[in-house]
Order: structure tokens, then C-alpha cells, then sequence
């Protein structure tokens, strides 16, 4: 079998997941919608594995797409090389510390520039490029088109310093194939780049990975500090650098390993109606709009290239589990290193696409404490954008329980005065709440599900069986009841 040390890209990464038994081949579908509801049927499922669609009606056989790359722990965990047996509370576990020791680490591994790699076995120009030539699904029945970028690496640069910026911004199709828009969120560092650029230049070079090593997918999708290059903090995790080739036409880095990659410019002009796309939240909330739009001036792809998708809808989707579990770790390491004492543990809930449900565990050591705790951890740069609820519970109540966390609410929280709110944070446009032609502001509730400070002492027991006492029972008949928690 594989091991870890042996995955440098997408195939190898398939070729592992497979061995391991993560990987279901599914023939025969049709770009048109199928890939998409048999990608959503799949995320449903307890665990659900890897899904690799091949001989897609109207393509011929080895053209594929990948959906639910990450969609458990046991790929995650493969994915960020923790190791290739990792469960929910394990994954967890192995996380704690580590995005801060890969952000601080990432300048150690600088970018591997290299003349060639499997990506540029074909290389076609713009007189004949048509990202219709592979499979890009319709993902949703009532989207406005084909998108070839959501399971993406997005580059940018920082025209004065060069730093590089990878963003998972979703890309719909245009003109026949032969351009794609590229819809950015006006906060995120990409979209400053572009910003940047045009002040200066009147344009801005931009090239997408559109299938590669999952890696890329989780730090091109999590919010990592600014100036710091995603591609440095992939070679952080990997504990080497990654290497890329220069594109042809804009210089900007390519993964050398890539299956599909895409350049070319945006121009402030140059923009085409895009959407509607099924979002994150679960609605069509994004509405229609005129966006930037790349005229494709090189595709690079490898022979039977495999595109990688990631797209959103009502959660469970592709990635919330990815988010939830990355999201979640970020916010613990970052709640620790800001001081706040008694931190057991955070997690992001999928429900709210791992952004707009925090829960917060901590040992209450002061009064205070636990507002202190919800407080912070809402306007936390990790955790801010399109937040909604802060949850804050007892180190007794498992974060990641959804039901802990309401049995919580329900018993240790009174409404008149544990649930604060604030006002005009950092929304999103996709909000499904958002009136149109508003301000992408939202309101947040802090909730205090802790016990009252004021009854630390004298506040009823809980009344469940103790932690030693359930691992007894367990381990005593672990045939009837092993897969209990």
C-alpha cells in the first residue's frame, strides 16, 4: 500500500484513497444536473466516500470529475497528513496547534519553480481554448450555468510585494468555453489584488488550478493571515515546497502538478452575468450580477485530467465538513494564543456551512468569563465573516455535539439574559437575510449556555452516567456497544 510520503498529487492522492476503501467509481452520468444530485444524494451518508465519476455522457472514458474528496475524517486527515486512520475526535486531536505551527513555518517553504510538469502535457492557446472539451458539470437544477471552478485554486499577487493569494472562487463558463467569470468576495485578499492591479496596470493577471492534490482545496478555501502565501502554507503541511511552473502568458505560478489550470487577465470592463449558483448557506442567495470575466488565454491539462469539485448547497455539501473541522481549529489555536484562559474546545457546525454556528467549551475560571469568551471569539479575524451564533458551553458539553450544545441552551440558558447581540458585523452577500441592494452587514447573537457563575456550587447535577463508568460498560460488552461515544 501507499503511504502518505508517497502522495505528490491528485492521482496519487486517488490511489490511496482507494487502497483504503474511500473511493466509489460512478459510470455513465450526465454532466447535465446527475453529477451534481448523485454528489448530493452522497454527502448525506454516514461517512461518505469519495465519489469518481467516469464515462460522463457525452465525453469519452478517462475524462473525469472527483466530488467528496474530503468528506470524512479519515480523507481529511489523509488530505493534511496527520495519517490515514484518523476518526472524528481524532482528526480533532491531531489538529490542535497545528495551523499555527503552519503559518508559522510557511516562509520555509518557498514556492519550487520547475520548467516543466505533468500539467503542461497539453498546453492550448486561445485561438483554440474550450473548457466545454471536458465534463463540467451543471451541478444544480437551477443554476445558471456550467461551473468548471469549485473544487479550485484561484492566484493572485500582491503587485507590490508579489505575495501570492490562493482563493476558492467559484467559476461559471462563458462565451461557449472560451472564457470563465471569476466571483470573488469583495473582502477577501484576491479581490484586493485585482483591486490593486487595475489602480495600477488597468489589468490583473490571474491563472486557476482546476483539479490538484486536496491540500490546495483546504488552504485556497481557509482564511490564512494576510501576506502570507497559501502555497507556502501547503508546503508547511507537506513539509516540503511545492512546485509550480511560471504561466506563459502572466508569470503567475501554476502547480506543476495540476490536471487543469487556466490564465489570462481580468480588465475592469470585461464582465459577463453570472449565476444564479447554489450557495454555501443553502439558498440561491447569491442572485445574478455582471462579474469579472477571464478571457482564457492558456489551458494547461494533463492527458485524462481529472476535475476537482467542491461544489456548495444545503449543508451537509462537499466541503462543510472540511470547513467545520479547519475553521474549528483555527479559532481554538487563535482563542488560545489571544490569552483567554480555560479554552477545552470549538467547533464550527457543519448546519451553518462551519461559519455560522460557533460552539466554544471552556472551564469557567472568573465572572465574566464565558460573555469574555463569546465576545472574542465573534469578532475573531478567523471566525468573523457571516458569523451568526456564538455558543458558549461548560467543558462538560462536547462542542461538537449539536445536541449537547441545544440540550445546553435549553437548560443553562435564559433568554432575557444570556443572549446578546451586535449589530452590523461582517455579512455576506449571499446571505439569504440580505435585502437586496444592501450593505452585506449582518447582526450576531453571543450565547451564554453556561451554568450562572452565581451557581457554580448549588447548580443540579447532571444526570448521566460518568465518563469512567460509560468506558467500563464498553469495554465490558464491546461487541453490543463499541460504536457508542
Amino acid at each position: 500500500m501507499r503511504s502518505l510520503d508517497d502522495v505528490n498529487d491528485l492521482r496519487t492522492w486517488l490511489e490511496l484513497a482507494g487502497e483504503l476503501g474511500e473511493v466509489r467509481t460512478l459510470s455513465g452520468a450526465h454532466w447535465d444536473k446527475e453529477i451534481g444530485a448523485a454528489s448530493e444524494v452522497n454527502y448525506k451518508r454516514p461517512s461518505p466516500p469519495a465519489l469518481l465519476f467516469d464515462d460522463i455522457e457525452g465525453y469519452r472514458p478517462g475524462q473525469r470529475v472527483l466530488t467528496a474528496s474530503m468528506a470524512n475524517a479519515r480523507r481529511l486527515g489523509m488530505t493534511l497528513r496527520l495519517g490515514t486512520d484518523l476518526d472524528d475526535r481524532g482528526l480533532v486531536e491531531a489538529l490542535r496547534t497545528r495551523p499555527n505551527e503552519w503559518v508559522e513555518n510557511a516562509g520555509k517553504y518557498p514556492v519550487e519553480a520547475v520548467d516543466r510538469g505533468p500539467v503542461t502535457e497539453n498546453v492550448i492557446t486561445a485561438a483554440d481554448a474550450d473548457l466545454l472539451a471536458f465534463p463540467v458539470p451543471k451541478w444544480h437544477e437551477n443554476d445558471g450555468g456550467r461551473y468548471i471552478g469549485t473544487g479550485c485554486a484561484v492566484f493572485t499577487a500582491d503587485p507590490a510585494t508579489g505575495v501570492l493569494n490562493a482563493g476558492a472562487y467559484r467559476m461559471q463558463v462563458q462565451n461557449g468555453g472560451r472564457a470563465a467569470s471569476i466571483n470573488m468576495e469583495a473582502g477577501k485578499h484576491g479581490a484586493a489584488h485585482v483591486r490593486e492591479w487595475f489602480a495600477r496596470e488597468g489589468r490583473a493577471p490571474v491563472t486557476a488550478s482546476l483539479g490538484h492534490d486536496p491540500l490546495l482545496l483546504v488552504v485556497a478555501g481557509t482564511e490564512v493571515p494576510t501576506g502570507l502565501s497559501e502555497l507556502e502554507y501547503a508546503g508547511a503541511v507537506l513539509g516540503r515546497p511545492v512546485e509550480v511552473i511560471r504561466g506563459e502568458v502572466t508569470g503567475l505560478p501554476i502547480p506543476a502538478t495540476a490536471e487543469i489550470a487556466v490564465e489570462g487577465w481580468l480588465y475592469p470592463e470585461r464582465r459577463e452575468q453570472e449565476g444564479p449558483f447554489g450557495e454555501w448557506t443553502g439558498y440561491y442567495s447569491g442572485g445574478t450580477e455582471a462579474v469579472l470575466t477571464m478571457d482564457v488565454e492558456r489551458i494547461y491539462h494533463r492527458h485524462d485530467p481529472i476535475l476537482l469539485g467542491a461544489p456548495p448547497g444545503k449543508p451537509p455539501h462537499d466541503y462543510s465538513y472540511m470547513r467545520s473541522v479547519m475553521k474549528s481549529a483555527m479559532i481554538q489555536d487563535a482563542l488560545v494564543r489571544s490569552g483567554l484562559p480555560g479554552v477545552e474546545g470549538v467547533w464550527a457546525h457543519e448546519v451553518g456551512g462551519g461559519r455560522q454556528l460557533l460552539a466554544v467549551s471552556i472551564h469557567q475560571n472568573y465572572a465574566g468569563h464565558a460573555r469574555q469568551a463569546g465576545y472574542l471569539t465573534s469578532q475573531l479575524p478567523q471566525a468573523a465573516y457571516m458569523n451568526k451564533f456564538v455558543v458558549v458551553v461548560d467543558a462538560d458539553v462536547d462542542p461538537r455535539s449539536l445536541n449537547d450544545v441545544m440540550w445546553a441552551v435549553c437548560t443553562r440558558t435564559d433568554p432575557a439574559d444570556d443572549i446578546e447581540t451586535m449589530r452590523q458585523t461582517w455579512g455576506s452577500r449571499v446571505d439569504p437575510l440580505r435585502a437586496p441592494g444592501l450593505p452585506p452587514f449582518n447582526t450576531r447573537a453571543v450565547i451564554d449556555a453556561c451554568r450562572p457563575w452565581t451557581r457554580l456550587k448549588d447548580f443540579p447535577r447532571v444526570a448521566e452516567a460518568s465518563r469512567e463508568l460509560v468506558d467500563h460498560v464498553i469495554r465490558r460488552w464491546p461487541d453490543i456497544l463499541g460504536g457508542a461515544r
